[in-house]
């Protein structure tokens, strides 16, 4: 299939820098519309960016589902982009889209999420980690199980780096959220997913443009009750370095946790915290009662009055997300 027509995405005055850079690389296929967009993010990948376009090309062109790649440059300091262009006649179905500046792969997976032309939108990673050859197998468990409205890889080993560090932050992170979101996650922070891009479009606005773009989809579909299903699979050590760092991004993860939790469900996570401060608060008021002869420590009226108070942010919260939600 050939490329047609030279298309400019029409994006507001004033949007983002990290936009693409050149129409000439950014091309619509035509005429067939795709059911399928992957969003492939692309940082410093020159030495297998190649590979992993052939291993999904190959699974995607196997199971006969009409596809496009949108291969995300996200301002490479090696030769990726350029890579991806000498590959562009390989690669019909490819869209390039390159970034004017790093924007991370919250905003490339955002962008081209929403310039994705297919129902479904499918995110992974171009270092040879995920297993991209079953792609497929995510698209069809979309199309089976209509009630369904994203399926996450979940990963049954960790390869990454620092793995001192990031086991146990994944896993306190991931307790944070199966708590807050009273649902179970086997994943919650797996990069090879897949969605329908209409259910995702009002939480776009929401990704950060880092690492826990990923947890803020998987929250933002669980906290706004969308069902989100789990496949396993395996995960492999990524070629190239690692763009993870251990402390920065699992303070970034647990704050978007409780951040998108807040956001669908404030009461969940203030009022708990309201009421343990007022009991506590309560507790010490009848101490000081008994104990001090009616007098009342300044103590014990703060820390009543902050729980109250918190209690009050908690109902605030509540109303706004409430009334944004009808909007």
């Amino acid at each position: 299939m050939s490329v047609s027509a030279i298309h400019k995405p029409d994006h507001p005055e004033g949007s983002t820098p990290t936009q693409p850079a050149a129409g000439d690389d950014f091309v619509a296929l035509a005429p067939d519309v795709p059911y399928v967009t992957i969003v492939l993010p692309c940082y410093n990948e020159q030495d297998h960016v190649v590979r992993e376009l052939e291993r999904i090309t190959a699974a995607m062109d196997a199971s006969g589902y009409a596809y496009e790649i949108l291969a995300i440059d996200d301002k490479s300091t090696d030769n990726t982009l350029a890579v991806l262009r000498d590959a562009a006649p390989r690669f019909p179905r490819m869209r390039i889209m390159p970034f004017r500046r790093n924007g991370g792969s919250g905003t490339a997976r955002r962008i081209g999420t929403q310039e994705a032309r297919g129902k479904i939108v499918v995110w992974t990673d171009a270092d040879m980690t995920y297993p991209n050859e079953r792609i497929p197998e995510f698209v069809r468990y979309l199309d089976d199980n209509l009630d369904v409205d994203q399926v996450v890889g979940a990963r049954l080993t960790e390869e990454g780096t620092h793995k001192w560090a990031r086991v146990p932050a994944k896993w306190l992170i991931r307790m944070i959220a199966q708590r807050l979101s009273g649902m179970k996650i086997p994943d919650l922070n797996s990069g090879l997913r897949a969605f329908r891009r209409e259910v995702s479009l009002p939480y776009l606005r929401l990704l950060p443009p880092g690492f826990s773009c990923v947890t803020t989809i998987t929250m933002s579909f669980l906290s706004n009750q969308h069902p989100v299903d789990y496949i396993p699979i395996d995960y492999a050590k990524r070629a190239g370095t690692s763009k993870f760092h251990p402390f920065r991004d699992a303070r970034r993860y647990i704050l978007q946790v409780l951040r998108m939790v807040m956001y669908f469900d404030p009461l969940k996570v203030l009022m708990p915290i309201a009421l343990w401060i007022m009991g506590l608060g309560f507790v010490k008021l009848i101490v000081d009662l008994v104990r001090y002869d009616f007098h009342v420590a300044t103590s014990t009226l703060l820390a009543i009055l902050v729980g109250f108070q918190i209690a009050v942010l908690a109902l605030i919260g509540d109303l706004v997300a409430r009334s944004r939600s009808n909007t």
